[in-house]
């Protein structure tokens, strides 16, 4: 006769919270349709639900239950949203990562109590970004012109000299532009971080930490400092998110 052993399920982590905020439960909303619940550790709780693989595939499915929790979470508490596919092995590994990393995420949750994260993204809506560029600087015009008026047509030293000057008056836009959505929206944020730009097109790709209650008087600045900029600029923001961009939440779990 064999007898069977039972292990004991993982963790699957999605966000560390103030264990006075939370609720115990929060229905069966968690990766595989799995209740999701606290585990607590002085003023400290882990939000997560039991899970038996060792690993999860970002697959649509389960990310999308990752976001579905955060999401009900910020809809009455602060936290600190942890990485996708961070599992602790047993309820003893968990409670020693809230033991470890307590003072941090006390200091941390601190710090976003209280308050959101709304994302900015303002780019240039037109065709061709370089012919854009080129009627808006007439340095740039007057090398292109120069380089096309040659007999034999540009050489590849000519290519580069034009990628970079391209390339720097296209970064210093970018930071004249920055400042003027500043002037407006720096006010009315807590924190800003401004990240890398993915594409020629982008302007700029900004996380605002901002008051709860500040939200309107924030996506109003938008509209304001919208209207300092032609039609050939489109502002795109959205939120309220997890603040994602002003927490450091990396586990070895």
């Amino acid at each position: 006769m064999s007898i069977e052993t039972r292990l004991e399920p993982g963790h699957y982590l999605y966000a560390i919270a103030d264990a006075v905020e939370s609720h115990p439960v929060y229905g069966n909303i968690g990766i595989n349709g799995a209740p999701v619940y606290v585990i607590s550790q002085g003023p400290l709780a882990a939000v997560v639900s039991d899970i038996t693989e060792k690993r999860i595939r970002p697959e649509r499915k389960n990310l999308a239950a990752h976001n579905v929790v955060i999401k009900r979470l910020m809809e009455e508490t602060t936290v600190l949203p942890v990485a996708f596919g961070t599992i602790a092995a047993s309820n003893k590994a968990l409670l020693n990562i809230l033991k470890q990393n307590g003072s941090t995420f006390v200091e941390q949750l601190d710090k976003v109590r209280g308050k959101v994260e709304l994302g900015l993204r303002v780019v240039l809506d037109v065709p061709n970004i370089f012919e854009y560029m080129v009627t808006h600087h007439p340095d740039l015009a007057e090398l292109r012109d120069a380089m096309l008026g040659k007999q034999h047509g540009p050489s590849q030293n000519d290519k580069i000299e034009m990628g970079r000057l391209f390339d720097h008056l296209l970064t210093q836009d970018r930071e004249q532009h920055a400042e003027t959505v500043m002037e407006v929206l720096g006010p009315r944020c807590v924190d800003v971080k401004q990240n890398p730009s993915r594409e020629e097109k982008e302007v700029m790709h900004l996380a605002c930490l901002v008051e709860r209650g500040a939200q309107k008087a924030f996506e109003d600045g938008v509209f304001d400092a919208a209207n300092r900029f032609d039609n050939n600029f489109s502002f795109d923001f959205n939120g309220p998110w997890a603040p994602h961009h002003f927490v450091s939440v990396a586990l070895q779990a």
